[in-house]
């Protein structure tokens, strides 16, 4: 991260600096190895590459957590007093520190377990799928959250299991904090989907015009292109390929991966999931190349992270902006959707309906699709919910929030990969994205009040720039609700987010 003409030239931060490089190279190592096996490793593979990627993150830990580190960052205290909180080099102290603490509290052992539980499940999760069975992905799952339990309690809490786990994706909050942020967020949003789905009923389906026959190479084409259109480097820094749930890794700002999935016989699907990967590489390839190899290069936290993939595929996307540059590109590739207008398509794409799969799930109902996971989760951490028990318990949460009830496990609680890593607390920071991409966009929106305008010419690099400066050069120097009130002058808050919901939606449904 330091180049050699850095202000800050005591010997003791450039040792750190260098043993802390080594740390992110091989984590790196660990993300490229996961993409492999998304993407391009053989079935057969699997065994191997569970002790590889187990390898690589005990050496990784190994090297973060060495006497030496710890006695650097000893040593560099009044170092990192003596500089401007917000510089580089503070930061850099002050976030390693931050890892190497937590990092410290959590056996190499229980590291070697968490990498080859997480290769092993992930096996199992896949056949579950192909079974549409959760029984015989529930021993994968026992295993995964006796692990993560047990990691709770090597990092240490002082009100709630979930608490360390909550933070060490949003650092700096708690569970109280987001079960404050669920209740403000249920209250509103559980009557507004009555009231909307009430009004809808009996009507023609706005989005029957996504349905049909698209074929497969047309849609990663489409993908492209629209990726491409909002800036997402796809010719030298990045790539999009397929896996069986969509993601993004970055191996550096100049390796950023995304990842689709394609229905024929759905467009959505996979051009919404082309924008929001893209929002999350977008993200990745922004971080500046000088937190390359430090805790630094990467987002605030995971719903930061996700406040980007929201903005690009929600804000932007289904805005009728978008559609005006955008309608005409799709039309040629599909010749189907000829007599379609730009508001069929805004329409179509922001039809709200209570529907079983999250990443398909509309602006309004998206957050509950979080709650109905925060909500499982936090009851088998309580010991009210045994992991026997939680198909049933998913589908009877869902048949209370959503009012519908999944036919079968494959679309219902096996539909996410993330249980197979990360049971407990990885969930809430899509809902944190959801409010934070609109408390976000409406600074932008103060400084260019043209934004919208300029969509609908296919110019997307002032808001890009804007984010660019404001967010992601910042990398991971802030907490995320320190960055939110550097940015747009406050905390994490919904009141933005859900001004933005009811007057969107009010609109498109006179509610």
């Amino acid at each position: 991260m330091t180049k050699p003409d850095t202000p800050v030239a005591d010997p003791k931060y450039r040792r750190l600096v260098t043993l802390v490089a080594e740390a992110v190279n091989l984590q790196k190592v660990g993300y490229l190895l996961f993409w492999d096996q998304q993407c391009m490793m053989p079935k057969g593979g699997a065994a191997a590459r569970g002790n590889h990627m187990a390898l690589v993150g005990r050496l990784a830990h190994e090297r973060l957590t060495s006497p030496e580190v710890g006695q650097l960052l000893e040593d560099l205290r009044d170092l990192e007093a003596s500089l401007p909180y917000d510089s580089d080099e503070a930061s850099f102290i002050r976030v390693t520190r931050r890892e190497y603490e937590k990092a410290t509290r959590v056996p190499p052992e229980l590291v070697d377990r968490l990498n080859r539980i997480q290769n092993e499940s992930f096996q199992v999760w896949l056949k579950a799928r192909e079974a549409k069975d959760y029984r015989v992905f529930r021993p994968a799952l026992e295993e995964a959250y006796a692990a993560r339990r047990d990691l709770a309690e090597a990092l240490g809490y002082k009100d709630h299991p979930m608490d360390p786990l909550v933070d060490r994706f949003e650092p700096g909050l708690t569970v109280k904090d987001v079960e404050g942020l669920f209740d403000e967020l249920r209250t509103a949003l559980v009557p507004l989907v009555r009231a909307i789905t009430d009004k809808a009923r009996g009507q023609a389906d706005p989005a029957a015009v996504l349905q049909g026959h698209f074929p497969h190479d047309a849609q990663l084409a489409v993908g492209r292109e629209a990726v491409r259109a909002i800036g997402f480097d796809l010719d030298t820094r990045g790539r999009l390929d397929l896996s069986v749930h969509p993601y993004t890794v970055d191996i550096s700002p100049d390796d950023v991966r995304i990842t689709t999935r394609v229905n024929e016989q759905y467009v959505g699907q996979s051009f919404f999931a082309c924008l929001h990967e893209a929002g999350h590489g977008l993200y990745a390839q922004g971080i500046p190349a000088r937190f390359q190899e430090s805790p630094l290069g990467d987002g605030a936290s995971a719903g930061l992270h996700e406040s980007q993939s929201r903005l690009w595929e929600n804000i932007v996307g289904r805005s009728r902006a978008f559609w005006e540059f955008f309608l005409p590109r799709m039309k040629e590739h599909f010749p189907s959707l000829g007599g379609v207008t730009v508001e069929d398509m805004y329409r179509a794409v922001n039809k709200v309906e209570t529907s079983l799969i999250r990443v398909e799930a509309d602006e309004v109902t998206y957050n509950l699709h979080i709650m109905v996971r925060w909500e499982l989760e936090k009851a088998v951490f309580d010991g009210r919910l045994a992991l026997a028990d939680l198909a049933e318990a998913w589908n009877a949460k869902f048949e209370e929030y959503l009012g519908i009830r999944p036919p079968d496990d494959l679309l219902g609680v096996l539909q996410d990969i993330h249980w197979t890593s990360s049971f407990g607390a990885a969930f809430p920071g899509y809902t944190i994205g959801n409010v934070a991409s609109i408390q976000l966009y409406e600074r932008a929106l103060a400084d260019h009040p043209d934004l919208e305008a300029q969509f609908a010419r296919g110019k997307f690099d002032t808001l890009l720039g804007w984010m660019q400066r404001n967010v992601h050069a910042h990398g991971a120097k802030f907490t995320p609700q320190e960055l939110l009130t550097r940015v747009t002058g406050r905390p994490l808050t919904a009141e933005p987010y859900l001004s933005y919901i009811r007057r969107k939606f009010g609109e498109l449904y006179g509610v």
